[in-house]
């Protein structure tokens, strides 16, 4: 049996996001995104992205001994023998009969038959066709195989790493990192909106083995002493500010913006940082406003000795932007 290699797997879990589909080193007609084309064979475990299909999304399921599917609300399908791009298809077909404009995406992750890709680069996490692809005959650049292969997802951050095996040499980037155990060394770069790469130095040429991770997009929360708390996502902005979040949270009658807080992750670790945010100076113009990156939490504290709740006031339903506004000036 084969499993994704470790590095590749831990590269995988970190982005967090779904496992990369192994794909056979055939050509690719000129404009074509690659896709995966190995063939599906009994003892093959896969993960079913549907969309809302929540009995079969995100769940692994093992091709059986006879080669067949046995499937929730789908029921029992033949697997074995076809492309994941064919059982796709099949997977639509049948949930046409549930759903409107059914959208399916298969993920190999486990494979029962031993599969040689010639000088294969991996992508791993939120690029539109994660996978094993191999190089070109010629040395292919980052920018030419994000390309050819489709590029990230829009809820993917505007960032790559990039990871390679010591044995192929130091990558030749900006700010490299080496590994704690000395066998890669791994580094990022910056894309732009529409997908390229933002310096026109981090084109490097790609090694055989080499791992391209991208990240989902992780939005910004709020809590507290706010109308309505909970994740706010950044969709394609690099951050959004302390202001337009509670602007679109809305503050509740007790709120302490002088006291606003923002908790930041520190590093790698589970830690976070406490940095003092006074709302109330960015709103009468005298401070300038916080930018929030991903996976900042934005946290409203309730003045001290302050009794009543949003709820009891009904301020959930006025506008967030008005909400907040009306809550400065009446301070």
């Amino acid at each position: 049996m084969r499993q994704i290699p470790g590095l590749i797997l831990a590269a995988w879990m970190a982005a967090g996001q779904q496992a990369p589909q192994p794909t056979a080193g055939q050509a690719v007609a000129q404009g074509e995104a690659p896709r995966p084309v190995y063939l599906l064979s009994p003892g093959d475990q896969i993960v079913i992205r549907a969309q809302n299909v929540e009995e079969i999304s995100e769940k692994p399921f093992r091709i059986d001994g006879e080669g067949f599917l046995n499937l929730p609300v789908v029921g029992r399908i033949r697997a074995a023998g076809l492309t994941v791009e064919q059982l796709e298809a099949v997977l639509v077909d049948r949930l046409k009969l549930f759903v409107r404009a059914p959208q399916v995406v298969v993920s190999v992750i486990e494979m029962m038959r031993q599969q040689e890709v010639v000088n294969p680069v991996y992508l791993v996490g939120a690029f539109k066709q994660p996978g094993v692809y191999p190089l070109g005959t010629r040395p292919e650049t980052l920018g030419e195989v994000l390309m050819r292969t489709g590029g990230l997802l829009p809820t993917a951050m505007r960032r790559v790493r990039v990871i390679r095996r010591a044995e192929q040499g130091r990558l030749d980037l900006k700010n490299v990192t080496e590994s704690t155990d000395g066998k890669t060394t791994y580094g990022e770069v910056a894309l732009t909106a529409t997908g390229e790469l933002a310096d026109p130095a981090d084109n490097i040429a790609l090694k055989p083995q080499d791992v391209l991770v991208a990240s989902k997009l992780e939005p910004v929360y709020v809590t507290g002493e706010v109308a309505r708390s909970g994740a706010f996502p950044l969709e394609d902005r690099e951050h959004l500010t302390a202001a337009q979040i509670l602007s679109m949270a809305g503050a509740g009658p007790q709120a302490d913006l002088e006291k606003a807080r923002v908790l930041r992750v520190v590093g790698d670790t589970s830690q976070r940082a406490e940095i003092p945010v006074n709302l109330r100076a960015v709103f009468q113009g005298k401070a300038n406003d916080f930018p929030l990156m991903a996976n900042d939490v934005l946290f409203i504290p309730r003045k001290s000795g302050a009794g009543r709740t949003v709820a009891q006031v009904g301020l959930i339903a006025v506008p967030a932007l008005i909400t907040s506004l009306i809550w400065v000036w009446v301070r």
